[in-house]
């Protein structure tokens, strides 16, 4: 959705009064713009402060430090490049007796650089890879934060840099992203189960989703049509809509509105 909400805002600013209309300009709203998005890190952080234990802890469903034991072992015994690859994070030079405190250390040094973040609305490279870093310790995912750190100048901590702009290949590598990410979702979906080719599968989907919403309960006894209509619309969003990234400013916007809409209305 903020990826969505950065290419709404680029399209509407290149052509609004009064605005740049530039392409060269208008990546300079492309960096004030998408690090602030980005620093809703702090909540992924604070989420990871709260969960890791349960999760990856010394009693967690799966213990990183026995994973990483077995990883380790697997490579004969040496943290060497290999073991780095397989399993990229900082845990592997911090001490392990003690994993659950050194999680929670971890969390804390992210929640506090990204709550800095937060407050001030300055971002560099090395704040923001220092944020990956961190994050890609305790999760193993994180591309947009990746290119997030190439949004942002190098040293200052400007608000707003004043010098030259990010490379628009970043740009195209956030549009590339989310052009992945929906369309995937919709491939996976008409490969994976038939209920999506035959227009069924939201029949059943409010029972079975993790987070029912309010609304949930009436979307569940709608009408058969209802539900058809539903899985085509879903279909439509994520097979159809991420092409419009590429067809110009105002195909952009539309894609940016409808990919905003589709995901408010999943939450």
């Amino acid at each position: 959705a903020l990826l969505a909400a950065s290419a709404v805002l680029h399209g509407i600013c290149a052509g609004a009064e009064g605005f740049p209309v530039s392409p060269f300009q208008m990546l300079f709203v492309e960096r004030i713009f998408c690090p602030k998005a980005l620093k809703l890190m702090f909540v992924a952080f604070l989420v990871a402060y709260h969960q890791n234990k349960q999760l990856i802890g010394e009693k967690g469903l799966l213990p990183c430090k026995l994973y990483l034991q077995n990883v380790k072992k697997y490579f004969k015994g040496k943290i060497n490049l290999d073991a780095l690859s397989y399993a990229p994070t900082i845990i592997w030079f911090l001490d392990w007796s003690d994993m659950d405190s050194t999680l929670d250390y971890l969390s804390l040094f992210g929640l506090a650089t990204s709550a800095f973040v937060l407050i001030t609305g300055c971002a560099n490279m090395v704040l923001m890879s220092a944020l990956w870093v961190l994050y890609l310790s305790l999760v193993n995912l994180l591309e947009t934060g990746f290119l997030g750190i190439f949004l942002c100048p190098l040293w200052t901590l400007s608000r707003l840099p004043q010098h030259t702009p990010p490379s628009s290949i970043v740009i195209w590598g956030f549009r590339w992203l989310i052009f992945r990410i929906m369309l995937g979702a919709g491939l996976i979906k008409i490969r994976g189960d038939r209920c999506w080719r035959e227009l069924t599968c939201m029949d059943y989907h409010y029972e079975t989703q993790p987070v029912p919403n309010p609304i949930a309960y009436f979307m569940h006894h709608s009408p058969w049509w209802f539900h058809r209509f539903e899985t085509l619309v879903n279909h439509f969003i994520e097979l159809v809509v991420p092409f419009f990234l590429f067809l110009g400013r105002r195909m952009c916007i539309i894609h940016g509105l409808l990919q905003i809409l589709f995901q408010v209305s999943r939450s």
